[in-house]
Order: C-alpha cells, then structure tokens, then sequence
C-alpha cells in the first residue's frame, strides 16, 4: 500500500487544490481516486507531479506495510 499523505499535504501548504493539481500534470479522476485510496500509481505520473511542484518522489509518496 502507498500513502500520498505527503502530496495532500504540501498541495495543503501550497494553497492549491486537487483539481489545480490535476490541470498542470493532466492526470485524470480516476487516477486522483487511485491516489486517494492509497493504490499504486504509473511512475511516469508520479514524475509530472514531481515536475509540476519542483519536488522528489520521496517527498509525495510512501511505501506502508500492511
């Protein structure tokens, strides 16, 4: 299982909300869903956001063990 707990809180702390986050990087609902559940993700989605907000993987994402 992932956390995106980070992503939500640095799009918290940049003033900018998930739809905001979804135009820059085009990333669809159901992949934002996906992310809102905790499911993986396509790596290459992943580095759009990483562009988008200037920032490193490990600052948006987690790996949780169940």
């Amino acid at each position: 299982m992932f956390s995106y707990n980070k992503l939500w809180k640095m799009l918290i702390d940049r003033n900018m909300m998930k739809k905001d986050l979804m135009a820059e990087t085009n990333i669809t609902s159901s992949t934002m869903a996906k992310m809102g559940k905790g499911l993986p993700v396509n790596m290459e989605i992943l580095g759009r956001i990483c562009e988008a907000l200037d920032c490193d993987i490990g600052d948006i994402v987690n790996y949780v063990k169940e």
